[in-house]
């Protein structure tokens, strides 16, 4: 192998001996992939075409014993490090320039027990591998709303979705997980083993290492859900919010009900003349008996005079990849979002004048509807400490040319500037585009508990691209 250049922690370009290269490779199962090799565009290619990282080194691993070699290689080398599950990071952390990137993505098995009603992940997995393993006996974990989402990255920063309002979020149905740290040790952190770990390790992001495999409490779902848009036009916007948010901050905990701007796509139920206007799309989605849920509903659904309403009893998995198209990869991505306790009539005449400017028929102006089981948690027993919020809204840019950046990055960032004076002060850690620098805005008073983990487990900063929790030692 030839001697590759490569990048430092500190950011140094230095030569790494070729010998060292195929020693370490010898001791791989997968795949040790670099800029020359066939296969590696495809290799380090993420979910947001916006980060374009040319990694020195690419480790497909094929187990646990592959993970624990790089976390080796790259400590001992003193190497910048990315670690890559499902790649969906908006802030692009799970590639780098010049550096190693631990690629998961080999690493899919589930195994349900379906008589403890559990789930063994591996740390590559998407939610859509998740879904489909435990559908096939009713089963649920909670988790995001686009299937293809990586389970480690919306685990590890909280993780909510559809379901949190009646199960929680999925770091709150996590049982056990197995994590490799900055010193290659394998270590299996739960509520009895290594509490601090798994304190961390559910809502602080991968500050503390690598983790392998995931053991999720599951909930009986489906195998129908009612589930569907109701679409509005956006001068009817106003009104349509305001009973958005009456109705969601009363809804029982088996329904949530978000609320999404977007240019209407050709979907057979809209008429053609709305194709490509701006529309408001109303998605309620009740996890319960599905005659109950029809009532549930009546209230949002018969709510002024939608151009569609195509709410209906819907497989679980179909729901799950609803928005897979919307969010699809490669595309240019920029987010910011604000987390809000309420909606105040202000606050959503100002989402209504966002929406109004959507940049790109692909962006959109996501309302989440939060709350519920979530809420039941205290700030301090987890990582993640957004235990009070019912809302959040995140204008998301998106789009396909780089010549086009500016128009929806300038969107976003006035969006989120307009809407500060309303929210909370505090943003989901999976929602942040930007990279470091916003890190007590996450984590919010669980940061100086977060800060003596990371001292004691990654003294080194070896797992920075994250949001970063810096050591002090």
């Amino acid at each position: 192998m030839p001697d590759p250049r490569v990048t430092t922690r500190t950011g140094e370009t230095i030569t790494l001996q070729g010998r060292a290269l195929e020693a370490f490779a010898a001791t791989l199962r997968g795949e040790l992939i670099q800029p020359q090799e066939h296969g590696y565009d495809e290799a380090r290619a993420i979910w947001n075409a916006m980060i374009d990282g040319r990694p020195a080194l690419i480790v497909r691993c094929s187990g646990v014993a592959d993970v624990i070699a790089a976390v080796d290689f790259a400590r001992d080398n003193d190497l910048l490090l990315a670690v890559r599950g499902g790649g969906h990071s908006i802030a692009g952390f799970s590639t780098c320039d010049g550096g190693l990137v631990i690629d998961l993505s080999p690493m899919r098995a589930v195994h349900v027990d379906r008589q403890a009603q559990t789930a063994r992940v591996e740390g590559g997995a998407t939610f859509a591998d998740v879904d489909r393993a435990t559908q096939v006996f009713g089963l649920a974990v909670p988790n995001g709303v686009v299937s293809t989402t990586g389970v480690g990255g919306l685990t590890l920063g909280g993780g909510f979705g559809r379901l949190s309002r009646k199960h929680g979020l999925a770091a709150d149905n996590l049982r056990s997980v197995e994590v490799v740290t900055a010193d290659g040790e394998l270590v299996s952190a739960s509520a009895d083993e290594k509490p601090d770990l798994f304190w961390g390790i559910r809502g602080g992001g991968g500050n503390f290492g690598i983790a392998t495999s995931f053991e999720f409490r599951l909930h009986r779902v489906g195998p129908d859900v009612l589930f569907g848009p109701i679409v509005y036009r956006l001068d009817d916007a106003p009104e349509v919010l305001r009973n958005y948010r009456d109705f969601a901050t009363r809804a029982p905990r088996e329904c949530s009900v978000w609320a999404d701007f977007l240019t209407a796509p050709p979907l057979p139920f809209l008429p053609e003349a709305v194709h490509g206007t701006r529309v408001l799309f109303v998605a309620p989605f009740h996890a319960g008996d599905l005659q109950h849920g029809e009532e549930v509903l009546r209230a949002v659904r018969e709510f002024g005079a939608p151009i569609a309403d195509a709410v209906a009893p819907t497989p679980y998995l179909a729901a799950q990849r609803a928005l897979d198209d919307l969010y699809a990869k490669g595309l240019r991505n920029y987010w910011k979002s604000h987390n809000f306790v309420d909606l105040s009539d202000t606050a959503l005449e100002t989402i209504v004048e966002c929406a109004r400017a959507l940049p790109t028929p692909q962006s959109d102006l996501l309302i989440s509807h939060l709350g519920g089981a979530i809420n039941d948690i205290a700030p301090e027993a987890t990582a993640y400490p957004h235990r009070d919020v019912a809302f959040v809204v995140t204008p998301g840019g998106r789009w396909e040319d780089p010549a086009h950046d500016a128009a929806p990055i300038a969107w976003v960032r006035e969006c989120f500037d307009a809407l500060s004076a309303h929210a909370n002060g505090r943003s989901y850690v999976n929602f942040i585009a930007e990279g470091s620098g916003r890190e007590r805005e996450a984590f919010g008073p669980n940061y100086d508990r977060l800060l003596e983990l990371k001292n004691e487990y990654d003294p080194t900063n070896l797992f920075r691209l994250n949001q970063n929790v810096t050591p002090t030692r």
